[in-house]
């Protein structure tokens, strides 16, 4: 549960377990790979496709896992086969196989073609692909400087285990720890004539501090300040200029494991002792560690097309951002100094990839503009619907045995135009509340009415810091909220959070994304107290 649902991947999606030593070599030659994508190919069109994709994955996944002085587990999996996509009749059919020969793939495509025909016949309009270049044979791979699967097994564990005896030294009754690290091996063709081979790397080092207090019953917990990234083993070697100063050490780029825990360990003690916030209007603190998840639920989910359509409708819900708001070019998201932006580029986010699952070429764009929404995400058959001649490049599958669909990208606030620091904003509050980390979340089915609460709050009066609070969870609407937006901090204080784990479709799916944004102040928004009454 330290761990969050939102972070773990699916690890039934994963694959069989392998001897860790089968991670460092370079899987199946990609001349090899192009052979048997032409086989997947020739043999959708033999059989009447119009269009068609391969994708040939190979996922490797370890999760290093320990409690208190224990190793609870240590997991190596490698997941490798070949998924298919087709449009014959003007219809999608798909089919997947993890019998890697020739021959299989050849009888997978059939199938793919064959599904594609059976669903023709309840479907009442074709499917209106935008159009897209084929880039011929073109690679990419996240820029690591460390490869994660390089490191053995034991100084990981040696890592770990130093952050839960940091812990329990500073008087922590319980303390979990992990490293999860994933490469994704993918290599996509199609008949538009691209042959793209990708290698993905990221990395989520995290722990959760739980102290109880004996007299009372009651406990606290502080989870780590570490973000998932799209970066190598490099993400554990910080230096100075990778903190960010303040009432407590934050990280950019780089992550401080062992400082983290010592201080983590420090702000549970004060959690126990910290005074339960009065119920009210406050000005919020927000930093991009609990930012990050707020812009994920209330401004990422929502501008997603396929729940705009309703396509999502009973799983993942639908959206309050219909396409009436974005025709009308000024709908007020939110206010002026907001502006977001999707982008599926950025160096270290978890999104960054060359090319999604379509065989597009990846890029940014806006979707709200000084507060106004002007966009959506959409893939190269949602294109049409909201004017665009290609697609967005947001087309995202798990695992080769997935078909791919509309994923969301990374969503990102974009940092205030003006220079101002944290401190600035914190000593023009009257009454506030600075909230560090992410935590608990409920938001409806059409990300509307919403409720988070955080890891450590710090209450604010005239313009200082005077102490911790508990307690706390903020609630309001969406559109609400972002129109209560009045100063966000400058680049410098930009950082980005994240998620393994987005779940969506059915049947599910994970995805990974990052979401950026500099410390914000919201204004007179509602809070809660969230303490049980005994």
């Amino acid at each position: 549960m330290g761990l969050g649902a939102l972070v773990l991947p699916n690890l039934t999606a994963f694959g069989n377990p392998v001897d860790p030593s089968r991670f460092l070599n370079d899987g199946i030659d990609v001349k090899l790979k192009k052979q048997l994508a032409d086989v997947a190919l020739n043999a959708a069109r033999a059989k009447g496709a119009t269009y068609a994709d391969v994708r040939i994955g190979r996922y490797l996944n370890q999760f290093v896992v320990t409690r208190e002085t224990r190793v609870q587990n240590v997991a190596n999996a490698e997941s490798f086969g070949v998924g298919i996509r087709v449009i014959a009749n003007g219809c999608w059919g798909f089919a997947a196989t993890n019998n890697v020969t020739k021959e299989a793939i050849a009888k997978a495509a059939e199938r793919a073609v064959a599904v594609a025909k059976a669903n023709s016949r309840v479907v009442a309009a074709p499917v209106q692909l935008a159009p897209q270049e084929g880039y011929g044979q073109v690679s990419w791979k996240t820029p690591i400087q460390q490869n994660a699967f390089t490191i053995p097994v034991k100084d990981k564990v040696d890592l770990l285990l130093s952050v839960n005896d940091i812990a329990l030294k500073g008087g922590a009754n319980f303390v979990n720890s992990a490293i999860l690290a994933i490469n994704e091996q993918k290599y996509f063709a199609s008949t538009d004539g691209s042959y793209i081979d990708q290698d993905i790397h990221r990395l989520f080092p995290t722990f959760t501090v739980t102290k109880t207090d004996r007299n009372t019953g009651k406990f606290e917990t502080r989870k780590s300040l570490s973000s998932p990234v799209g970066m190598g083993y490099e993400y554990l070697t910080p230096t100075a200029d990778n903190k960010v100063g303040g009432v407590v050490t934050r990280y950019k780029d780089r992550y401080d494991m062992l400082e983290d825990v010592k201080n983590a360990t420090a702000d549970v003690d004060q959690k126990l002792k910290a005074k339960s916030v009065e119920p009210g209007k406050y000005d919020l603190i927000l930093d991009p560690s609990h930012l990050w998840l707020t812009i994920h639920e209330s401004v990422a989910h929502p501008t997603e097309l396929d729940r705009v359509l309703g396509y999502e409708a009973n799983y993942a819900g639908t959206s309050f951002l219909t396409l009436d708001k974005w025709k009308s070019g000024n709908f007020h998201f939110g206010s002026k100094i907001v502006n977001v932006v999707a982008d599926k580029l950025q160096p270290g986010s978890l999104g960054a990839v060359g090319y999604d699952d379509e065989g597009v070429k990846c890029g940014q764009w806006d979707l709200i503009k000084d507060g106004v929404l002007v966009n959506y995400q959409a893939i190269r058959d949602q294109a049409h619907i909201i004017g665009l001649n290609k697609s967005q490049g947001c087309c995202y599958a798990q695992s080769w045995a997935d078909v791919q669909f509309q994923r969301m990208p990374n969503v990102s606030l974009q940092p205030g135009k003006d220079k101002l620091s944290v401190d600035d904003m914190i000593k023009n509050v009257e009454k506030g509340i600075y909230i560090i980390g992410d935590g608990s979340f409920s938001i409806d089915q059409q990300r509307y009415n919403f409720q988070f609460g955080g890891q450590t709050f710090y209450e604010i009066k005239n313009g200082q810091i005077v102490g911790m609070l508990k307690d706390v969870a903020y609630q309001a609407n969406t559109q609400e909220f972002w129109n209560s937006c009045t100063a966000i901090a400058d680049k410098s204080d930009y950082r980005l959070g994240g998620a393994f784990n987005d779940g969506k479709g059915q049947p599910g799916q994970s995805n990974a994304v990052s979401h950026g944004s500099s410390t914000t102040r919201f204004n007179g928004v509602n809070v809660i107290n969230t303490a049980r009454k005994i």
